[in-house]
């Protein structure tokens, strides 16, 4: 058993930690309701609950990454491994989990009235993390580092100037390097090779990555001309995705049963502007066939946001975090703000796809983005039904991006606890070491009151 502290305020837990890797083992061990009477789905969807909740310990952050990738981390500034819940995806055995971490560590700090993306341990290296639920303790099994071509760290640094952030130092006074390498994963799943597939927000893009971590090809949208990465770029994906929101890019990813995968951006495009992305409640699906590439996209309509959280007026907090695949070609589809989440159930149909057409040329106007009611316009929208609207059901915790079907009517949940930042300038001690949220790595469980 591992319990470490470092001076935090809150109560720390200890963690098991079965890791394959000697000194990882030594650490630890359909559409909204209309206003009124709630319809039959929506009574059905408040009847989910948790039954069961475990929690991740505390690993150093540092420790974590050194044994995978030795002399990457010279300081983690008191922060523990976190941001395990990007995504989830069922291993196959009883309990076990692939997740996979986001960029690291990072957060926002005004300098100057202007918002600046600060990174607090720039050397951390995403990683693909196996997991077991045990008891009321989720443990670490096995971490694979995500590496370039030639075995290196691709880290989770931004990658062009002009096109993402620019990234800083934990306090936003000094500036870091780009990184044509870097990759901000998120969704996961593992096909039938043992290889994985991962999807990225920066590009946005799709990443085929071998069983031991490395990257075997990152394909992106036609037109990105990203230069000097260390493993092969290949443009296959629609240019209409160049127009992604910063930090919004590809968030859920979902395999199908032939094989197939299914790309969610995470929030409506910026097309033609910022504007028109923050109103729009119309995001995009992509289907890619491991052998043909893209071979269809599809356009999802956000539920009202004030009806996926009621405390929310702000549309652009809707999000796509996670899709999950439940047989032939349905998704279940998570609509969520940072702390509220509902679930709907979707089919592929190929009367839906939009590929190819008036929709993918950024002259079009107006843009899908901004059409009102893309279904009025003949846009032909999927449609939906609601499964379980995560907010009502106790004991679920805000900011869920990992879902994954456990089996027919349970579903096991993990959250993004960003490694226990916060924003602002408050987010370090004068000393420079972490001052944590208390906000855990939670895997929940949610049994569902009808089958998927």
């Amino acid at each position: 058993m591992f319990s470490h502290t470092n001076g935090r305020r809150r109560v720390r837990r200890s963690v098991a930690v079965g890791v394959p890797l000697a000194v990882l083992a030594a650490l630890a061990t359909a559409g909204p309701a209309a206003a009124g009477t709630p319809s039959q789905a929506d009574r059905e969807a408040r009847e989910a609950r948790v039954t069961r909740t475990a929690t991740l310990g505390d690993i150093p952050l540092g420790a974590f990454s050194d044994a995978l990738l030795p002399r990457t981390v010279d300081d983690d500034r008191g922060v523990d491994l976190g941001g395990i819940g990007s995504d989830v995806y069922p291993t196959g055995r009883k309990g076990e989990f692939w997740t996979v971490t986001d960029r690291g560590p990072n957060g926002q700090i005004k300098v100057g009235g202007t918002k600046r993306r600060t990174f607090a341990v720039p050397g951390f290296d995403p990683a693909i993390v196996r997991i077991r639920v045990s008891g009321d303790t989720v443990k670490v099994l096995r971490a694979i580092p995500v590496t370039t071509s030639s075995g290196k760290p691709v880290t989770g640094l931004p990658n062009q100037a002009g096109r993402d952030e620019a990234p800083y130092s934990y306090n936003a006074l000094r500036p870091l390097p780009y990184n044509p390498n870097g990759l901000d994963t998120e969704g996961i799943v593992r096909a039938a090779d043992g290889t994985f597939w991962l999807v990225d927000e920066y590009g946005p893009s799709l990443v085929h990555v071998s069983a031991r971590g490395r990257v075997l090809t990152r394909y992106v949208p036609q037109g990105l001309n990203l230069t000097g990465a260390d493993y092969p770029v290949v443009e296959a994906l629609p240019a209409v995705l160049l127009h992604r929101k910063i930090n919004r890019g590809f968030e859920g990813l979902a395999q199908l049963p032939g094989g197939d995968l299914v790309l969610a951006m995470q929030s409506p495009l910026s097309l033609p502007d910022t504007a028109a992305g923050e109103g729009s409640r119309t995001a995009r699906l992509l289907r890619f066939s491991p052998k043909k590439a893209v071979t269809a996209e599809y356009a999802y309509r956000f539920d009202p946001v004030n009806v996926v959280d009621p405390s929310e007026d702000d549309t652009s907090e809707l999000k796509i975090s996670s899709v999950v695949a439940v047989g032939g070609d349905r998704l279940l589809v998570e609509e969520r703000t940072d702390k509220a989440a509902r679930l709907h159930l979707v089919r592929l149909s190929r009367e839906a796809d939009i590929l190819g057409g008036p929709w993918d040329d950024d002259a079009t106007s107006p843009s899908l983005e901004q059409l009102d009611d893309p279904a009025a316009s003949g846009v032909p929208v999927l449609s939906k039904r609601l499964v379980v609207d995560l907010g009502t059901v106790a004991g679920v915790p805000g900011k869920i991006e990992g879902v994954a079907r456990v089996d027919h009517d349970t579903l096991a949940l993990v959250n993004d606890n960003d490694f226990g930042m916060t924003d602002g300038a408050g987010a370090f001690d004068a000393q420079g070491r972490l001052v944590d949220s208390g906000i855990e790595t939670t895997v929940t469980y949610v049994r569902l009151p009808r089958s998927v």
